[in-house]
């Protein structure tokens, strides 16, 4: 197996030597550890004593305990470096320059998922922005994309529907990491600023988690496994809808499903494609919290067998059209607000595209609008090319 170093493991062998005497800002949570689970908060503050001078979190907060939609986390100051802890998550973003005044420089340190959905490359874009106008320099330290960086998957969402769960127009699989992201932005978003990415090492674009050799830290409450990173490109659909995707329950969306749904009827109304590198096993759970608290659900729990061969946004839009013409009666569209859009359908901002959406209530077949997004995605893959930073 591979010995990948992250942007954290690179940054302990020289380049901190060249950040001495300067003052350090940190974005990152949890889950931002070198090799030795040692958090990048603390390697900066041994490597660099008195330098860091404030941290910012993302979603779910620096220490990760919050949950998900518009729950945000309250400033702090830290015990141990007595130093503010400032969440970026919800409406500080178009403030965070006046914040940056007291810092030479911005470290990122956040691990993505892969899935254009997840705020935190939203809020790395904020924090570039932020960054610029502050005139201050950016250094991002590099971690793996789950997925790998080979396959892309779904729509590319159009710039109408840019909010905080979509802050460009990447397909839902995006196969970037936040390093190759960062140039990306810059480049796209035009932003004035010094950002320098530490990228990994001995990283190569086919890996998945698993080949990394790297420890899973859940990088936010609803993402304990790498099984949930899998499939969570497709199953963050059901955020969209009245349906649950698996919070309140151990495995979220690996799980879904309601008090009104048959499991069996979902499995019957699966084609082969739909079902590549995965398996479905009937399931029935009680969530704790969020949709269906405490009510006895139907539903099916995916196992993903190949992640090689597994799509999916393929797999899950076709489990939504199944259950949406099924259940007419019983299923409904979530409604505002989301991720602080109080206006447009959740559903849409997930998808990044209202078509989508018509597509399943007009009863239309949804191959055609997977063979469009294949004719999307080629253009992506050209268009993405100058940013990557690792082979193939």
């Amino acid at each position: 197996m591979a010995k990948i170093a992250t942007g954290l493991d690179q940054f302990k062998e020289e380049p901190w030597k060249r950040f001495r005497g300067q003052s350090l800002g940190l974005l990152a949570n949890q889950a931002s550890v070198d090799h030795n689970l040692q958090n990048a908060k603390d390697v900066i503050s041994i490597l660099l004593p008195g330098q860091l001078k404030i941290l910012f979190g993302p979603q779910h907060g620096f220490r990760g305990e919050d949950q998900d939609n518009m729950v945000e986390t309250e400033d702090y100051l830290d015990t141990e470096l007595h130093i503010p802890v400032f969440g970026l998550y919800g409406n500080r973003r178009d403030a965070l320059s006046d914040i940056l005044d007291t810092i030479d420089l911005l470290i990122i340190d956040l691990q993505d998922v892969g899935t254009r959905v997840y705020t935190f490359i939203t809020t790395m874009l904020y924090a570039l922005k932020g960054a610029a106008r502050a005139g201050k320099r950016v250094l991002v330290l590099d971690r793996p994309n789950p997925l790998g960086g080979m396959i892309v998957e779904g729509n590319l969402l159009r710039p109408e529907f840019y909010s905080l769960v979509g802050p460009f127009t990447l397909p839902m699989r995006h196969g970037m990491t936040m390093g190759e992201l960062a140039h990306l932005f810059k480049d796209a978003f035009k932003i004035d600023c010094d950002i320098t990415v530490l990228p990994l090492k001995a990283w190569h674009r086919h890996m998945l988690w698993k080949d990394t050799g790297l420890t899973w830290i859940m990088p936010s409450p609803n993402m304990p496994l790498l099984e949930t990173a899998l499939v969570y490109p497709g199953q963050v659909m059901w955020e969209g809808t009245n349906i649950s995707e698996g919070r309140g329950t151990c495995r979220p969306f690996e799980i879904f499903g309601a008090p009104f749904i048959n499991p069996s009827i979902l499995k019957k109304g699966l084609v082969p494609k739909d079902t590549e590198g995965c398996y479905f096993r009937e399931h029935y759970f009680r969530p704790t919290f969020n949709k269906w608290k405490g009510e006895l659900c139907g539903g099916v729990m995916i196992h993903v067998s190949n992640p090689n061969i597994y799509r999916p946004y393929r797999t899950s839009l076709a489990l939504l059209k199944i259950v949406f013409e099924t259940y007419r009666d019983e299923f409904a569209w979530r409604k505002p607000p989301y991720e602080y859009d109080f206006k447009r359908p959740p559903i849409d901002l997930i998808l990044g595209d209202s078509s989508i959406r018509a597509t399943l209530e007009e009863g239309k077949d949804i191959e055609k609008l997977l063979e469009d997004c294949s004719k999307e995605l080629e253009g992506f893959l050209k268009s993405r090319k100058p940013y990557l930073i690792y082979k193939e």
